[in-house]
């Protein structure tokens, strides 16, 4: 079983959106979600991918996955090549680890973003929803920044 999972975040942070596509050994797609949230980071919108992602994978309990994701930084972190540092992925990271654990067998793959088209579309249109309820809030309560406007002297 194949898990594309993909995140995109508007800003940095900003309105943000996750998504995972769950495929059989044939390509054919078993599942399919996203979530719009924010603020968020692009990095923390990957997590939020693939705990989406696990969640979604786990009731089916296959005996090997394969999580392929365009978010190079999350699989050297996952392979332990790169530490964990920054404070809002820590508990993302965890999270994940603990979503893991039940799987008899995963791998971790990055993959061209090219080949990631049908997760990177659905997290796409979950960020464009994010952005929709982001701009539909007044400006003082809008968390991503946006609605400021800075003029340089």
């Amino acid at each position: 079983m194949f898990l594309y999972v993909d995140g995109a975040a508007a800003g940095n942070p900003g309105p943000a959106g996750a998504a995972a596509v769950l495929k059989d050994a044939d390509g054919d797609t078993l599942l399919e979600k996203a979530r719009a949230f924010g603020p968020a980071t692009n990095n923390v919108a990957e997590y939020q991918a693939l705990v989406l992602g696990l969640e979604m994978a786990a009731p089916l309990q296959p005996d090997i996955l394969t999580v392929r994701t365009d978010s190079e930084l999350m699989v050297r972190q996952l392979a332990g090549q790169y530490k964990v540092r920054a404070p809002n992925l820590k508990p993302l990271y965890r999270k994940v680890q603990r979503l893991l654990e039940p799987f008899k067998s995963v791998e971790i793959e990055h993959i061209q973003r090219g080949k990631n088209a049908e997760a990177d579309r659905l997290a796409h249109k979950a960020l464009q929803e994010a952005r929709r309820v982001d701009a539909e809030l007044p400006p003082a309560a809008r968390r991503s920044g946006r609605g400021k406007k800075f003029r340089l002297k």
